[in-house]
């Protein structure tokens, strides 16, 4: 991020950037998602002599709409922290797709054990940060996304509001997952708008409903 002096920033028009504050606002997001967005390089910043940060409109848009700084392509889907249960994706295949992304290995494994107990239908694909998850979206097409708030790389919230954005994903259902209670999603409430949300503590009983409701509304295969 730059450090921008009194002349410098008086070159820069006042339309052409936002604050933090305003750029969350615009995005659905925390503002500590966004000041996270900002230092790794994700969206255009700079400093003011004063220390406030002030945000590229234009990189705030391209976000809003679906691009990103940094994304991996959608064709080299990540082998390190990106990982599938069950056969490899075939052309017409019959099997509901379920991605989880998700960085604990221990609610990874608990919502492994659930979906193959209660729905042994479900192909299920798991990712443990936003960076990796977002590659795998693009690159498997699920028909269900279940995601976690708090997630290195990229949250939650941040992964929603760019999917949202994608008319190819318009159809995807999607369910948060997280250990945040009903206050500390607050800032997150714009992104998470529609959306069914389990806490982590009722995993093993609401999840099951919940996964059933979003499969009953895709279309027959």
């Amino acid at each position: 991020m730059m450090q921008l002096d009194k002349s410098s920033l008086s070159k820069v028009p006042a339309d052409d950037h936002v604050t933090t504050l305003e750029a969350a606002r615009l995005l659905g997001m925390a503002v500590r998602s966004v000041q996270l967005m900002v230092d790794r390089g994700e969206l255009e910043a700079w400093k003011t002599p004063g220390g406030h940060r002030r945000i590229s409109r234009t990189s705030v848009e391209r976000w809003r709409q679906g691009e990103r700084v940094n994304t991996p392509p959608q064709d080299q889907v990540p082998t390190l922290s990106g990982h599938r249960t069950g056969p490899a994706p075939t052309p017409g295949r019959s099997a509901p797709r379920v991605l989880l992304i998700e960085d604990s290995a221990h609610f990874q494994n608990l919502i492994k054990l659930l979906l193959g107990q209660q729905f042994p239908q479900v192909e299920l694909l798991t990712a443990s940060d936003g960076i990796s998850g977002l590659a795998m979206v693009g690159q498997y097409q699920p028909d269900v996304l279940m995601v976690d708030i708090l997630l290195p790389g990229i949250d939650g919230a941040a992964l929603i509001t760019s999917l949202r954005a994608m008319p190819q994903f318009q159809a995807m259902q999607i369910i948060v997952v997280t250990s945040l209670d009903a206050q500390q999603l607050t800032p997150y409430a714009f992104s998470l708008h529609g959306i069914a949300v389990v806490h982590k503590p009722q995993l093993v009983v609401e999840l099951p409903g919940l996964l059933s409701a979003c499969l009953n509304k895709l279309p027959a295969q």
